[in-house]
């Protein structure tokens, strides 16, 4: 067995910084969880007709409803067995933004082929997207999103290229200052960049048998549809 990063990546996983191989090795078989501390330089909203949905989404940890710049950061990749007996880690970003911390939540799995990571958006798993994992040639790390679908008790529906986005996110990491560097963009094609985020952040490894899944990082309801 092996991480569900790993296993959806293939060869290629071996591709990647030494530092960011051990990162996204958290798992059940690793035997660890990850959490990094560290600053978004900045964190950035498109056009303002974009800010309605970012609130929205912030009811539900989807997306950060309020820009920002030199945020304190911090993000959790717990891993764990699920409601349905699927190995999850957990991807829980909080930023500490004035007025009160915003969180930014999701918890992947690996798609039914292997081939691919789910990512379950949300308290409430109400959005899910395939995500593609990719080692770039300096081995830094790209994902990209794909469809994202809209799941709440029998409805099960595809989210319109209209009103959905494609989120693209790059990791790297520096030899120089031993820091992760990331940076987040979510666009979509209609309407260009609406949100994103980017900045940097150390990372510090711990054992699940011994922290294990605190209160309030596992989402409120779980999806069992890929």
């Amino acid at each position: 067995m092996t991480s569900i990063f790993r296993t959806a990546m293939g060869p290629a996983f071996d591709r990647l910084h030494p530092a960011l191989r051990r990162r996204f090795s958290v798992g059940l078989t690793s035997g660890e969880a990850c959490t990094g501390r560290g600053v978004m330089d900045r964190i950035w909203h498109g056009p303002a007709f974009v800010k309605p949905f970012l609130v929205l989404g912030g009811t539900r940890n989807i997306l950060v409803p309020r820009a920002g710049r030199n945020v304190p950061f911090m993000i959790e990749n717990v891993p764990y067995t699920d409601g349905f007996g699927r190995e999850t880690v957990s991807f829980v970003r909080t930023f500490d933004l004035p007025g009160r911390p915003r969180r930014f939540d999701a918890q992947m799995v690996l798609g039914p082929r292997g081939d691919r990571v789910l990512d379950y958006l949300g308290t409430h798993q109400h959005l899910a997207t395939d995500l593609h994992f990719h080692a770039e040639p300096d081995g830094s790390l790209l994902i990209r999103s794909g469809t994202h679908r809209f799941r709440e008790g029998p409805v099960d529906l595809r989210v319109p290229d209209l009103v959905g986005a494609t989120a693209e996110v790059r990791e790297s990491y520096d030899d120089t200052t031993g820091r992760f560097r990331i940076r987040v963009r979510v666009v979509n094609r209609y309407f260009g960049p609406l949100f994103g985020y980017e900045g940097s952040f150390t990372a510090s490894y711990t054992g699940i048998r011994g922290c294990g899944v605190r209160p309030g990082l596992r989402p409120v309801r779980e999806e069992a549809r890929a």
